[in-house]
């Protein structure tokens, strides 16, 4: 079996041309773009080169070689990044296996080039990782301490998911997925944290993780990075955060629901896709805050914000100013368009308390509105059976539940995968839900012309593309508008 070389993996002395061997993930392309913005000559290669990302790169400027093979490390780069997706058996790993090129996964050359050298503010946890750091990073950047960042989704305000700034801090997405085919660990572990916060601890990546001890575990490690003068912030609702933040050296900030935590919030209000909430420190009121989003759980991410800008010193104004003017980020309750009156609305939630949460906030956040749900079942995780009873509980704000089968997993039994029909059907019996299962996205979007009505929201959820069900389906409603007909 092949292996890379260990006496290679690292960053050499001097470095002018770099290869990144599966650029067209988002996280790959963003950092393609900040080391060619920090100077360097870049390049890459993956199997499947299309929009967006190929747009991005092109825009950019950087060659990118369709399909993976040992001709493009014929340039002989002074170093190249392997991405994730990269197996031992894919052939330009092999034959960068053949060579003496250094090389570095996407975690050790973000931690190499960007990190090692910044203030790196890690927001990590199950849940709430990109927005946590999206709402970190936008308020950081309107009182003017200028971040650098790379996050899991593009910022609206931004319009990309990367920047390099001039201040000394870095945010971070702390990612808990391992590293590289030679590096099984999580990826946080490389981003060196000061500051890290951690959302929540719950069983998700059955693919690589054997248990939720296993994740915990992971967890450890990170926190045990934390220097003794570095901070956690830690949500105490979460009772595996609880455990793992007892292990910390450095000091602890809780916060929740609870008054008794470090940072506590209350009076939450939400009108017209908006919340207000007031926050508390030890039980003081601290200052008012509002964020353009609705549910708890983004509240609780905004206070998770709040501590860690206050330890950097910025003043609560300040932090106000920044959370209020928060633009978004796509594809974590994204409005994708609204035809006849129907909303139709774009989320990456996928594991069952994300699906739970979500709904809740949009309900929470159309009231009076009927809440189409349309979830299609795509990672490792929720496509095995492992969370098929959670989800029967995740579905409880909405009023009527489509749901395609998944793609099989390779390998699996029957009994070890996961069924949209038998969720349907559990659905039903047991939730009094209205619910039923789809083989496909085609038939998804005939059952859609039938069933919505004027003043519906649609939620879409899925970790992926969906077969851009978002666009056909307004597309679809737009047609139907034309021919003077309006959904029912």
């Amino acid at each position: 079996m092949m292996n890379l070389p260990p006496h290679l993996n690292q960053l050499p002395e001097k470095v002018n041309t770099i290869h990144l061997m599966g650029i067209c993930g988002t996280g790959m392309a963003a950092l393609a773009g900040m080391l060619q913005a920090s100077g360097y000559s870049v390049s890459g290669s993956d199997k499947q080169v299309y929009p967006p990302m190929s747009d991005f790169l092109a825009k950019l400027n950087i060659p990118v070689c369709n399909g993976y093979h040992g001709d493009n490390l014929k340039q002989h780069p002074d170093l190249v990044i392997v991405g994730n997706v990269v197996t031992r058996e894919n052939p330009e790993a092999i034959a960068l296996s053949e060579t003496t090129i250094p090389y570095l996964s996407f975690p050790q050359a973000l931690s190499s080039f960007f990190i090692q050298s910044r203030n790196s503010l890690v927001m990590a946890g199950t849940h709430g990782k990109t927005t946590t750091c999206s709402l970190l990073a936008s308020a950081l950047h309107h009182a003017e301490l200028d971040p650098t960042f790379m996050i899991g989704g593009i910022l609206n305000e931004f319009g990309t998911n990367f920047r390099l700034g001039n201040g000394d801090c870095f945010i971070a997405e702390g990612d808990e997925y391992d590293t590289a085919f030679f590096d099984k660990e999580s990826k946080f572990l490389h981003y060196r944290p000061r500051i890290a916060v951690i959302t929540s601890i719950e069983f998700d990546h059955a693919d690589i993780f054997a248990d939720l001890e296993s994740i915990k575990d992971a967890f450890r490690k990170f926190v045990a990075l934390i220097p003794e003068d570095g901070l956690l912030i830690a949500n105490f609702d979460d009772k595996n955060v609880v455990e793992i933040a007892a292990t910390a050296k450095c000091a602890v900030e809780s916060y929740g629901l609870n008054n008794s935590y470090t940072w506590s919030l209350d009076q939450i209000r939400c009108q017209n896709g908006s919340t207000e909430f007031s926050i508390y420190n030890n039980g003081v009121f601290w200052a008012p805050m509002a964020v353009k989003m609705t549910g708890t759980h983004n509240c609780l991410n905004s206070l998770a914000v709040c501590a860690t800008i206050n330890r950097l010193g910025v003043a609560p104004g300040l932090i106000r100013d920044g959370l209020s003017a928060f633009g978004g980020v796509k594809r974590r309750q994204e409005v994708r368009g609204i035809v006849s009156d129907i909303t139709v609305i774009d989320d990456f939630a996928h594991h069952p308390t994300a699906v739970r949460e979500t709904l809740y906030a949009l309900k929470s956040g159309y009231p009076g509105k009927r809440l189409v749900t349309v979830f299609e079942p795509r990672t490792n995780s929720s496509r095995r059976s492992i969370f098929q009873k959670d989800y029967v509980n995740s579905f409880d704000a909405a009023d009527l539940v489509l749901l395609r089968e998944p793609t099989p997993i390779e390998g699996l039994t029957k009994e070890e995968l996961f069924s949209s029909t038998k969720l349907a059907t559990d659905l039903q019996q047991e939730k009094s839900i209205q619910a039923e299962a789809f083989a496909n996205t085609d038939q998804i979007l005939d059952r859609l012309k039938v069933v919505l009505r004027s003043g519906d929201v649609v939620a879409i959820l899925s970790n992926g593309g969906f077969d851009n069900i978002h666009s056909r389906l307004l597309q679809q409603l737009e047609k139907e508008g034309r021919l003077g007909g309006c959904p029912m």
